[in-house]
C-alpha cells in the first residue's frame, strides 16, 4: 500500500478541494438540523451585534466611526472590534441584495456565504500543515478529525459572524506558511497573517509571539540543507517574516486607525502601542537579517536577538507601561460579579471544570492528548514542523487555562497533531502483519476524536446520575420571533439586562442601555443600579435616560443571578408578578417568554 502522492504529486489544488468537500458536508449536516444556529441565537451575542454595525456601516456610519450609538448612555461608546471584519460581510450583502432587490436577503446570504468559504479555507490550511508535519499518511485523518473538530467547535455555523473564526484562520494561515514555505515570501506571507489578525483582535496576541518567535529562531539557526524537502532558508524566512508584520501592521494601522487617533494608546484594540511594537520588532528582524556581519555566527545572531528583544520590551514598558496589565484589570468589580463571571469564553480552567466537568472533558482532553503524543513523536523523529505545530499548541492550549476561549485554537492544532499520530499508525498497519495492529489503529482513531471525549463525559455522568446541565430553551429568549412583539413599539430605549442587548439592537429599531461588552462601562451598570435597586430607583434612571420600555426574560441565567443576589429589588419584584404602577404590561402570547412593559408617563 502507497500514498497517493508517491503517484502524483500532491497541490494545493488537491487539499482546497478535501477543504471545500469537509465545509459542504458540515453546512449539509446544518441543513439536516434545520439550521439550529440561524433559528436561535444560543448566546451568541456578538455575532448579533457585528450584524448591527454592519447595518450602520452600510447605512452610512463612517468607516473610523466605531461608535455603537444604540447602546450605553446618550451618545453610546465606542467599540473595539475591526473594521476588517465588517467590510467582507458588508460587500457581501451589498452585491447580494443588489442581486435580489432585498437588503434582508443579502444579510441571509452573508450569514452563509461568509462562514462556509472561510471553514474551507482553514480545512485546507490544517491539511497542509498536516502534511508538513507528518507525510500523505495522514492527510485523511487529517480531513476526517480535523473537518470534526472545527464543526462541532461552532465558530464556523451559519451565522456565527463574529471574529474568532476569522483569526483562526489568519492564525493557520500563518502556521502553514511557517511550516511549508521555506523562502522570503513565505515570511512575508506569515508577517502579513500575523499583523492582520492582530488587528482583528488583542486574543491573538500569544500566537503572534509565537510565530515571532518562530521567525527569530529560523534566523538564529541559520540556512540549513534539509535532504527530503530541500534547504531552509531561515534568514530570509525571518526577513520576509519581519517586513511582513512591519508593512502589514502599518496598513492596517492606516485603515482602520483615524488620523485623530493615531497618538492614542488602547490596550484592548489595534492602536499605537500594538503597531509600533510590531513595527519596531519586524524591522528589527529584518535588518538584523541584511547585515552580514550579524549573522556570521550562532552567538552572533543570539547576541543579535536578544539586542532586539531587550529594546523591544524596553521600549513597550517605557511608552505603554498601562498595556501591561491584566485585560480586565480596571474593570469595576459589580461588572466582574454580574458579567464577566458569567461569559464563557472568559472563564479560566478550573472554574469551567468544577462547574461542567462534562464540558472540560470536551475542551481539554484531545489537546493534552495531542501534546503528549506529538511531543513523544519529536523525539523519535524530530522535525522543524513539528516543533513548530508543537509551539503553537502548547500556547494555544496555556491561554485555554486561563480563559476558555484558546479553546477555539487549541482544539484544530490538537486535531492536526492527532491526526498525525492516526497516519503513522495507518503506515504502521500497512506495513505490518501483526492482528493486534488494527484493533489498536482504531483505538488510536477513536480517542483523536474530539467528540468521542464528549460523548464519553456526557455517557459517564448520566450513569452516575448527575443532572444534565441546563441547556438554553426558548424561555431564554434566543429566537428572533421572541423579539416581534417589541419590534413593533415605537423606537425608545429599553431597560433589559445586559444579555438581551445585542438581541434587542438587532432584531427591533430600539436603543439599550446594557450589553456584555467591558467598554460599555455607564450603561451596565446603570442598568445593576436600576434592576437590584428598589423601584424607586430604577424609576429615576427610567427618566434620566428616557426609558420607554422594560423588557423581562425570566428564563435567562442573567435575570435569575441578579434576582437572587437582590431578592429585594427591581427585577426581583417583577419577577415575582409585582410591578409598580407606572409601569403598563403589555398583551403577551403564551408562546412569547419576553415580557415587555411600558413606561407610564409622570403625571
Amino acid at each position: 500500500m502507497t500514498p497517493q502522492s508517491a503517484v502524483r504529486p500532491i497541490t494545493w489544488r488537491d487539499d482546497a478541494m478535501l477543504g471545500l468537500a469537509g465545509a459542504l458536508l458540515a453546512l449539509g449536516l446544518h441543513a439536516l438540523a434545520g439550521f439550529p444556529t440561524l433559528a436561535a441565537a444560543n448566546g451568541d451575542n456578538d455575532s448579533l451585534l457585528r450584524v448591527v454595525e454592519i447595518r450602520d456601516l452600510i447605512g452610512g456610519q463612517a468607516w473610523f466611526d466605531l461608535h455603537q450609538y444604540r447602546m450605553g448612555p446618550p451618545g453610546g461608546f465606542v467599540m473595539h472590534w475591526s473594521r476588517l471584519v465588517d467590510a467582507p460581510i458588508a460587500a457581501i450583502i451589498l452585491v447580494a441584495s443588489t442581486i435580489t432587490g432585498k437588503l434582508a436577503t443579502g444579510e441571509a446570504v452573508a450569514l452563509f456565504a461568509w462562514t462556509t468559504p472561510l471553514m474551507a479555507a482553514a480545512l485546507t490550511l490544517l491539511l497542509r500543515i498536516a502534511r508538513g508535519v507528518g507525510d500523505d499518511w495522514a492527510v485523511m485523518p487529517a480531513f476526517i478529525i480535523c473537518a470534526a473538530a472545527l464543526h462541532f467547535s461552532g465558530v464556523f455555523a451559519p451565522g456565527d459572524i463574529d471574529h474568532h473564526n476569522v483569526q483562526l484562520t489568519l492564525c493557520l494561515a500563518a502556521i502553514t506558511a511557517l511550516v511549508i514555505g521555506r523562502s522570503y515570501l513565505a515570511g512575508i506571507a506569515a508577517g502579513v497573517a500575523c499583523a492582520t489578525m492582530l488587528a482583528v483582535g488583542m486574543e491573538t496576541l500569544p500566537y503572534v509571539a509565537v510565530a515571532g518567535l518562530t521567525a527569530a529562531v529560523a534566523y538564529l539557526l541559520g540556512d540549513r540543507p534539509e535532504v527530503a524537502k530541500g534547504p531552509v532558508k531561515g534568514s530570509a524566512k525571518a526577513a520576509g517574516f519581519g517586513i511582513g508584520l512591519a508593512g502589514a501592521g502599518l496598513a492596517v494601522f492606516v485603515a482602520t486607525v483615524p488620523a485623530s487617533d493615531w497618538l492614542s494608546p488602547h490596550c484592548d484594540a489595534y492602536s499605537i502601542p500594538q503597531f509600533s511594537v510590531a513595527a519596531i520588532s519586524g524591522i528589527g528582524l529584518a535588518a538584523a537579517t541584511a547585515f552580514p556581519a550579524l549573522g556570521r555566527s550562532f552567538a552572533s545572531r543570539l547576541t543579535t536577538l536578544l539586542a532586539l528583544a531587550v529594546a523591544v520590551a524596553a521600549f513597550a514598558v517605557a511608552a505603554f507601561p498601562q498595556c501591561l496589565a491584566a485585560p480586565y484589570a480596571g474593570l469595576d468589580p459589580r461588572l466582574q460579579q454580574f458579567w464577566l463571571n458569567l461569559v464563557t469564553e472568559a472563564q479560566p480552567f478550573w472554574r469551567v471544570l468544577s462547574d461542567n466537568w462534562v464540558k472540560a472533558a470536551g475542551f481539554y482532553v484531545t489537546p493534552v492528548l495531542a501534546l503528549i503524543v506529538l511531543g513523544q513523536r519529536l523525539r523519535r523523529r524530530s522535525n522543524a514542523a513539528g516543533w513548530i505545530l508543537l509551539a503553537f499548541l502548547t500556547a494555544a492550549f496555556a491561554v485555554s487555562l486561563w480563559q476558555v476561549r484558546g479553546v477555539t485554537f487549541s482544539l484544530p492544532l490538537a486535531a492536526i497533531a492527532l491526526a498525525v499520530w492516526v497516519g503513522d499508525w495507518r503506515h504502521r498497519t500497512a506495513l505490518t502483519s501483526d492482528r493486534y495492529s488494527l484493533p489498536r489503529m482504531a483505538l488510536v482513531w477513536l480517542v483523536s476524536l474530539n467528540v468521542t471525549w464528549s460523548v464519553a463525559a456526557h455517557a459517564a455522568s448520566a450513569a452516575w446520575g448527575e443532572a444534565a446541565p441546563a441547556v438554553l430553551q426558548s424561555s431564554s429568549c434566543e429566537r428572533a420571533a421572541d423579539y416581534a412583539r417589541l419590534a413593533a413599539q415605537s423606537p425608545t430605549t429599553v431597560l433589559a439586562i445586559s444579555n438581551l442587548g445585542a438581541p434587542i439592537l438587532a432584531r427591533s429599531p430600539h436603543r439599550v442601555l446594557a450589553g456584555p461588552y467591558h467598554r460599555n462601562v455607564t450603561g451596565n451598570l446603570l442598568a445593576l443600579d436600576a434592576f437590584m435597586g428598589t423601584a424607586a430607583q430604577a424609576r429615576t434612571t427610567i427618566e434620566s435616560n428616557r426609558i420607554g420600555l422594560v423588557a423581562l426574560c425570566r428564563g435567562n441565567a442573567e435575570t435569575a443571578l441578579l434576582t437572587a443576589a437582590a431578592p429585594a429589588g427591581f427585577l426581583a419584584a417583577l419577577t415575582r408578578g409585582e410591578s409598580p404602577d407606572w409601569l403598563e404590561k403589555l398583551p403577551q402570547a403564551a408562546s412569547e417568554p419576553l415580557e415587555i412593559y411600558r413606561v407610564r408617563p409622570q403625571l
